[in-house]
């Protein structure tokens, strides 16, 4: 494997869990997993956002930074592969959306001190999906907070994912999750593989599933 650190990133039920885990199986990789159930204010944020929105950002960044500073403290990580379900900039994408101006630019101040102590991934997946895709993801994954997110929020994060990717030209396999099925089609996961084992310059290299 040509890299020892891979991200896997996308919307809200674009499927980045599922296919860390498929990965991580087929690579014998060690993964790095968003614990968004222990966030105690995920429910709250999606009832009344405006009132919650700044401690949940707090709170995933702080977990965020804790799981992935262990990467920069273990020679493990130059020996083997180790597979993320989330970019740590995924805290200042989401920020941006959710916070309104001013403690925006708070927060993006202590994310400026603390993202600089991290390592950056060897290479990104992207799974770009359609908002009805997504939608109809989160239906059937049925955890209670997440049934009511509008589609105009998952438009605006994944208008925000994708300008953030371009603008930073980050070494990216951008995968075209359409009709993405890793569990069921092996074929879908084949091209996640083949991809990785290609010789990339930074920038966007777009696939597309069988």
């Amino acid at each position: 494997m040509k890299h020892h650190f891979i991200t896997v990133e996308g919307n809200i039920g674009a499927g980045k869990t599922t296919l860390t885990h498929l990965l991580a199986q087929k690579l014998n990789a060690r993964t790095i997993l968003e614990g968004f159930a222990d966030n105690p204010f995920l429910s709250k944020f999606y009832e009344n956002p405006s009132q919650y929105a700044f401690p949940l950002e707090l709170f995933f960044m702080a977990e965020r930074y804790k799981q992935l500073k262990e990467i920069g403290h273990t020679k493990e990580l130059f020996q083997s592969v180790t597979i993320s379900d989330y970019l740590f900039t995924k805290c200042l994408l989401f920020a941006k959306v959710n916070l309104p101006e001013e403690e925006f630019r708070l927060y993006q101040k202590l994310f400026d001190i603390i993202h600089q102590q991290l390592i950056f991934p060897d290479i990104l997946i992207y799974l770009h999906a359609p908002v009805q895709k997504l939608q109809k993801n989160i239906k059937k994954r049925n955890r209670p907070f997440e049934q009511s997110i509008p589609d105009e929020y998952l438009f605006s994060i994944q208008e925000t994912y994708t300008s953030y990717i371009k603008q930073h030209h980050i070494k990216t396999i951008f995968i075209d999750a359409s009709n993405a099925d890793f569990l069921g089609n092996e074929a879908h996961l084949q091209v996640v593989l083949d991809a990785l084992e290609k010789d990339f310059e930074a920038g966007q290299h777009y696939f597309t599933l069988p």
